[in-house]
């Protein structure tokens, strides 16, 4: 199980190095993929991540810096295929998972794709969903549990929430990612069973809160990585760095675009 983030930074204006969010996880052969931020499948794609073996594809929510590269990540995917000649790889006729909290926007990246000749031809079908809380994906030994959070405030009576946290688990580990959320706490229904690995944004949080109050907590995680960098790590990555440091100690990270973590 391997962990690569394709993009690190938040909805800010470029940043040097810095992609928006998205990351990997490669499991049994296969990709899977949470958020989609700008360049998320140049950077894969050039760090030889197998696009082709896409099994899922999961957005936290759909603002413009994790959903920007969608688009791209589509056109990618038929253009690779178009040129592979290795059977084994194909992904013609293949069914892709795709989990959204609105179809809106997922509608809207395919009426993009197609362009102006009013047509759209895909070689894989995506079978686009909404979801709430709950278990959206089980497949090949990982399973996704989503549950909300209050990125995007309450929503309407009988609306659906449009934000979403992820508990991702294999037989062997268990990361939580917090997507964008409003506080820390949000994240920890998720956690309170242990994790090897928590995730955590940092575009409307600020490193050493969220390092005290996960300590002061008791919230039971292994490593600490921050991601969705806000301006304070875009800033001065190594001294934010040390204030968790400070907090931790050594099982904290800052991710940068290109960051790999090999899960075992």
């Amino acid at each position: 199980m391997k962990l690569t983030f394709l993009g690190s930074c938040s909805g800010t204006e470029p940043m040097p190095d810095r992609f928006h969010t998205s990351y990997v996880i490669e499991h049994n052969g296969g990709v899977y993929w949470f958020d989609a931020g700008e360049g998320c499948s140049y950077n894969a794609h050039l760090m030889g991540i197998d696009i082709l073996a896409i099994r899922t594809l999961c957005f936290s929510h759909c603002h413009l810096d994790h959903v920007g590269g969608l688009v791209n990540l589509l056109g990618t995917i038929r253009k690779l295929e178009g040129r592979n000649e290795d059977p084994s790889k194909s992904i013609t006729g293949h069914k892709i998972p795709v989990r959204i909290p609105t179809l809106r926007v997922w509608q809207g990246a395919l009426d993009v794709l197609q362009g102006p000749s009013d047509t759209l031809q895909l070689p894989f079908e995506c079978d686009a969903q909404t979801y709430t809380d709950g278990v959206i994906i089980d497949q090949d030994g990982l399973k996704v549990t989503a549950r909300h959070n209050r990125h995007l405030g309450d929503p309407a009576p009988e609306a659906p929430w449009q934000s979403f946290s992820f508990r991702i688990e294999t037989e062997n580990q268990v990361i939580v990612s917090s997507g964008d959320i409003k506080h820390v706490s949000e994240a920890v229904p998720l956690i309170d069973k242990g994790c090897d690995l928590f995730l955590m944004e940092t575009g409307h949080h600020q490193v050493d809160e969220v390092c005290t109050y996960l300590m002061e907590n008791d919230v039971p995680f292994g490593r600490l990585g921050f991601f969705h960098h806000g301006r304070a790590i875009l800033a001065d990555p190594k001294g934010e760095h040390k204030k968790a440091q400070a907090i931790v100690g050594d099982r904290v990270f800052i991710a940068d675009d290109g960051t790999s973590i090999d899960l075992g």
